[in-house]
């Protein structure tokens, strides 16, 4: 499989499935997920594509909702994501794009502050590949109003993952890998 079948899978059957997003179906369904494999190891090289996909998704218009930067062959040491996570918020900030983008963010070894590594909870966040999702303010904003009580989508995600347990969530994602 590629990098970016992995990523779909990952989306279908486990975000949608799970319904960790109530916002992803209808973009994936209708194919307005824009993917963006970043195949490369070179961190300048990643940041390049971070800050042309934000003027891309930010000032022009697109017939996709929203944009998926994968990075599968860097970025792995999830403290180094985080560093490159708060590096593509400053740039946000520095192309005045706040209040018409917002990033969300994936990672293999994605771990909450105050939470143990293999717990459950972590895998609300946790992507076959560090992940970059930079979204359409007005799109989230027309999803919030149609979907009532967003805020207890955190709850309700680790009420989910605590149900599966983290055996059969380790099952889960060994099978995104496989064809």
């Amino acid at each position: 499989m590629t990098v970016e079948q992995v990523v779909q899978k990952w989306i279908e059957q486990f975000i949608i499935k799970h319904n960790l997003c109530p916002f992803a179906k209808v973009p994936f369904q209708k194919d307005r997920i824009r993917y963006v494999v970043f195949e490369g190891k070179q961190l300048e090289q990643a940041g390049q594509i971070v800050h042309q996909e934000l003027l891309l998704l930010g000032t022009t218009s697109t017939s996709f909702e929203t944009s998926l930067l994968i990075f599968p062959n860097i970025l792995e040491d999830f403290e180094d994501y985080l560093d490159f996570l708060a590096w593509a918020n400053e740039v946000l900030t520095v192309l005045k794009l706040e209040g018409v983008l917002q990033l969300a963010s994936f990672h293999p070894d994605y771990q909450f502050e105050g939470t143990q590594k293999m717990e459950a909870q972590n895998y609300t966040n946790r992507s076959p590949y560090p992940i970059l999702h930079l979204l359409k303010e007005e799109q989230v904003e027309f999803a919030v109003k149609a979907f009532p009580n967003t805020q207890k989508i955190p709850e309700q995600n680790i009420q989910t993952m605590d149900k599966l347990g983290t055996a059969q969530l380790q099952q889960i994602w060994h099978s995104f890998f496989k064809d």
